[in-house]
């Protein structure tokens, strides 16, 4: 708790130093975790899962667009964290720097979207909390439909989906307990968004993956 009032009351160079050293500690980990597990493995290598982390710190930070840097700044240093993790483990290729560079771009334009979103969902008022909350559900949903459509890792997809629905369902009770005006929006906009991010997955960074 204390940890919380101190992040809330921190400078903003504090804030952003925080979410750097955060999200490079987050990127170092997901390498070190693959291999582990199957699930753990997806899990682990997966946009969503650092894109959830990157919400979940927009929603702790109480300025709006200082959330929405350090949605950017996040996403970027887990890139760094992860990328350099893996240079030292042997297995950054030849096509590792095209590949990261890639996702360091996706991450500078995702990033402070979901830092926008958790923001919005926890402090922000009217019809806009339904729709971000719909934004952070539709990442774990877009996954699930991209490795069951796309790799058919079905086992793993449905693990995706139903956690994705899980998050749809508490983010809509939370929202409705809070006041959230048309908080039924994030149920229904949350699947919608997910078929969205899946295409834009498979016909826009999947095509810039495979150039590289």
């Amino acid at each position: 708790m204390a940890s919380l009032t101190a992040l809330r009351r921190a400078t903003p160079g504090t804030v952003l130093t925080a979410t750097v050293v955060f999200g490079l500690l987050l990127g170092w980990a997901t390498y070190g975790l693959h291999g582990i597990t199957t699930v753990l493995d997806r899990a682990t290598n997966s946009t969503s899962t650092w894109i959830l982390w990157t919400a979940a710190a927009g929603a702790l930070i109480r300025d709006r667009w200082l959330a929405v840097w350090s949605g950017a700044l996040m996403m970027l240093a887990t890139c760094c964290g992860y990328y350099t993790a893996s240079t030292l483990g042997g297995t950054f290729g030849s096509g590792g720097l095209g590949t990261a560079a890639v996702w360091s771009v996706a991450g500078l334009a995702g990033g402070p979207l979901l830092g926008w979103a958790g923001w919005t969902v926890r402090r922000a008022r009217g019809d806009l909390r339904a729709v971000a909350g719909a934004a952070v559900a539709m990442v774990v949903l877009g996954e699930g439909l991209w490795l069951g459509l796309a790799l058919r890792y079905w086992e793993t997809a449905v693990v995706f989906l139903t956690a994705g629905v899980l998050l749809a369902a508490l983010l809509t009770v939370y929202l409705a307990r809070t006041g959230a005006r048309r908080y039924w929006l994030c149920a229904v906009f949350a699947p919608m968004g997910g078929l969205v991010f899946y295409l834009a997955e498979k016909s826009i960074l999947n095509g810039l993956i495979g150039s590289v």
